[in-house]
């Protein structure tokens, strides 16, 4: 008896050691969710409810200390911060749901930041281009461009035509692609050139500009992956799923890309049914790697029910020296909803 226990010891033991050095052998707990701290928040949006939503970070190509986060107030519109999380300016221009940017659209003979958000008070693109002398939104979009339903919507900038694109979701399961182009006089105008029947309700999207694909999240679904060519075919794979099977858990919310070099880097989802993000290898087969969750540090609460994120592996100031990852938080500590702010580095490593 006395070997017997011994050995069933050591069996147990070696078992342990591959699990946590990544060998085959694995116990039937489930994965530990790696847990992260912000290190900077935004102001709170100026009303109350669910109102935040979605945020991108324009990197200042001059100095990156000056970039802007832009995020959305779904009740009112816009806000654009600096880096210590401070409102520099709001746009009252509707219900605006989700955001993205491109840098380098031609524009008027100038290479400019353009910003896109699906404006739900009228099914409509926003359209906005980045004055980086000011660091402020100039509205330039050539009239209202409508959508059928304004809901979520990302941007794709094609490295096989160099052309840009305005990409919607609907909660009808329905993604509608538009050419962005100029229109003259300074401004920007829109046509629809590829629609894709996804299944049922959508909200977050991104694109990979480089490798050319297209992430949409079906909330009680999981990820699809489509070719984000406008005349690709409707062909699609499925990255990850909600359920047991996969790693996510309803609903799927924001999607976003890590850049790496020679086509990797990551890609990441909000899973807010249990406040995790999944991440995912950006080449191949989108491999899940792990998922984290962002708790509460000294001075900044955590982070729940989140809807959009974004992250850049870009150097942005000090606190951010190899990226960040921004999450919409639902519940902020102070009242109202902000975005909150992670270094990229704690989340995916040196």
């Amino acid at each position: 008896m006395y070997i017997t226990v011994a050995v069933a010891t050591l069996i147990l033991a070696a078992t342990l050691v591959l699990s946590h050095r990544g060998g085959r052998a694995r116990t039937n707990s489930a994965p530990r969710v790696l847990e992260v701290v912000a290190t900077m928040e935004t102001e709170p949006v100026q009303t109350g409810g669910d109102s935040a939503d979605d945020a991108t970070l324009w990197v200042n190509p001059s100095d990156a200390e000056f970039s802007l986060i832009i995020g959305t107030n779904k009740k009112r519109g816009l806000a654009v911060y600096d880096l210590s999380g401070k409102e520099i300016q709001f746009l009252a221009d509707g219900q605006m749901n989700n955001v993205d940017h491109r840098d380098d659209f031609p524009l008027d003979g100038k290479k400019v930041a353009l910003v896109t958000a699906s404006n739900r008070s009228n099914d409509s693109i926003a359209i906005y281009r980045i004055d980086a002398q000011t660091r402020r939104l100039q509205n330039v979009a050539a009239d209202v461009i409508k959508t059928s339903d304004a809901y979520g919507a990302c941007m794709y900038r094609s490295s096989k035509s160099g052309k840009f694109y305005y990409i919607g979701t609907s909660k009808q399961g329905v993604v509608e692609q538009y050419e962005l182009f100029d229109a003259g006089q300074g401004s920007v105008d829109a046509k629809r050139v590829r629609q894709i029947k996804v299944g049922t309700q959508l909200e977050g999207c991104v694109a990979d500009d480089e490798l050319g694909y297209l992430y949409v999240g079906e909330e009680d679904v999981g990820i699809w992956k489509y070719q984000a060519e406008p005349d690709a075919n409707s062909e699609r794979t499925k990255v990850d799923g909600v359920g047991p099977a996969g790693n996510l858990v309803a609903d799927v919310e924001g999607l976003t890309i890590a850049y790496g070099k020679d086509g990797k880097g990551f890609l990441i989802a909000s899973s807010q049914g249990n406040n995790t993000y999944a991440v995912y290898r950006r080449e191949d087969n989108n491999a899940y790697v792990k998922s984290f969750r962002i708790v509460a540090g000294d001075k900044i609460d955590g982070v729940t029910q989140t809807d959009g994120i974004h992250v850049t592996t870009a150097a942005v100031g000090a606190l951010f020296p190899k990226g960040v990852f921004i999450a919409q938080d639902g519940s902020d500590d102070k009242g109202k909803q902000n975005f909150k702010l992670v270094p990229w580095q704690s989340i995916i490593g040196d």
